[in-house]
């Protein structure tokens, strides 16, 4: 039985200003610190992990430590969060009448990029190639990745179609999913 527990990494300024952030590689703040380590205090993550990864963002490399203290881990990058590109570290009200960002914001078919960022169908594709890469290296073994809400919806609304849309998979930061491959080779979850 292999299990792997994704989790997102703790709040950082650009979550508590609600600016669209992914490839800005920014620390957790002062309040995702203090979160993280209420919910460590409430027992809430794995006690036993055989490995551990990250995207190699500060801010996941940063909740590991906090949650694990300075474990060996492999970096993961096609578990970074998605490329907003010219909208990073932006809010919806800056971008809200530009009709480069109205063309995202509907585009239903993933296909319209941020421009010089990520569309939704390529940063799929690379989000599930490292989810591959992660269970190869797990190989049988339990897992841990810190990663970003982003990827983390993706992996569920990937693993589990049809079940919740894509921010309803999204959890709040420093919480995520535990996925267990069962020996008869079913997938079954369970929230972190």
């Amino acid at each position: 039985m292999m299990q792997i527990h994704i989790v997102r990494h703790g709040k950082t300024v650009a979550n508590e200003q609600r600016l669209y952030c992914g490839a800005t590689d920014l620390p957790l703040s002062e309040n995702g610190i203090t979160e993280l380590k209420e919910l460590k205090a409430q027992g809430i993550y794995p006690k036993h992990v055989d490995l551990y990864f990250t995207s190699g963002l500060m801010r996941t490399d940063e909740t590991l430590d906090l949650l694990y203290g300075p474990v060996q881990r492999e970096t993961l990058p096609q578990l970074m969060e998605y490329h907003f590109g010219e909208f990073e570290m932006k809010d919806y009200e800056t971008l809200k009448d530009q009709d480069d960002y109205q063309a995202w914001i509907t585009d239903e078919n993933g296909q319209v990029s941020c421009p010089g960022g990520d569309n939704k169908q390529d940063f799929t594709r690379r989000v599930i190639e490292g989810l591959e890469l992660l269970k190869k290296r797990a190989n049988e073994k339990s897992a841990l990745a810190v990663v970003h809400g982003g990827v983390i919806a993706s992996i569920m609304e990937h693993l589990f179609p049809n079940t919740r849309n894509f921010y309803e998979w999204q959890p709040k930061p420093g919480y995520g999913y535990t996925l267990t491959h069962t020996p008869d080779g079913q997938l079954l979850y369970k929230s972190i």
